[in-house]
């Protein structure tokens, strides 16, 4: 068993442009799992890079409230909301609370830098 808390995992800069604590991967469960998850925050008035995945992303809504934009489409999300991201669709995140937009992100296969596109 692995047990993590989100404030102990050390946040990276995403290409992106959000922040990313990787809670479970493969390559730190001693690959017991196939899907990655991640915690990703958006500062308030910010927006993510538009990006592509090979894979399928679910993201669950934490805190605040945004808009997600999946290919040229602009989908209102708020606490407690799940959205399934199709592989390859051209997407990027829109903060337009006034707190933080922190959502998890499972991916599915696991997350791989040569499986995303920043455009």
């Amino acid at each position: 068993m692995i047990s993590k808390k989100i404030q102990d995992i050390k946040p990276i800069h995403a290409d992106e442009d959000t922040e990313i604590r990787q809670i479970f991967h493969p390559h730190n469960t001693l690959d017991g799992i196939r899907y990655s998850l991640a915690q990703s925050t958006l500062q308030p008035g910010k927006k993510s890079k538009l990006h592509k995945m090979k894979t399928s992303e679910v993201y669950f809504v934490l805190e605040g409230k945004g808009v997600l934009h999946i290919d040229g489409k602009p989908i209102l999300i708020e606490e407690y909301q799940s959205i399934f991201v199709p592989p390859f669709s051209l997407q990027y995140l829109e903060n337009t609370g006034s707190v933080i937009l922190k959502v998890l992100c499972i991916v599915d296969p696991a997350w791989k830098k040569d499986d995303e596109v920043v455009i």
